[in-house]
């Protein structure tokens, strides 16, 4: 989920190279498939708007980058009242009615037959949003 909306955002915008959406490849599934963390579509949007908008590395210790802060903020807050929570356990019992152990195969498999085009849904409305927010 983290690439697909990072690889439209290149595509499109082109402030993301390669790296950052092979980098963000570890935040699908709530990070690590364990489905604990934010939602990887909405974790790429954030990675997409701290491209633009984050704290470069010469200025790590020069504040808070309040600005990238209030998008981000937008963003989440735009999520969460869209899918009804902001991790990936959240929207798989939003979308499903219940949680998968994405490490099992035959969990997987359920959760990706159960969830249907929900994710397929979320990650383009988060991808149209950030879009929208450059």
């Amino acid at each position: 989920c983290p690439q697909c909306v990072l690889a439209t955002v290149q595509e499109t915008v082109g402030i993301v190279d390669d790296s950052i959406i092979k980098a963000s490849h570890g935040l699908s599934g709530g990070g690590g498939l364990m489905a604990q963390g934010a939602c990887g579509a909405l974790t790429g949007g954030l990675m997409a708007l701290s491209a633009k908008y984050g704290r470069d590395r010469d200025k790590l210790d020069k504040g808070r980058c309040i600005n990238n802060f209030k998008k981000t903020r937008e963003l989440v807050e735009r999520f969460r009242a869209e899918f009804g929570g902001v991790t990936c356990a959240e929207l798989q019992q939003q979308f499903t009615g219940r949680t998968y152990d994405m490490w099992k195969a035959e969990e997987y498999k359920a959760f990706d037959e159960a969830r249907g085009k929900q994710c397929a849904h979320a990650t383009g409305t988060v991808t149209k949003w950030v879009i929208e927010m450059l």
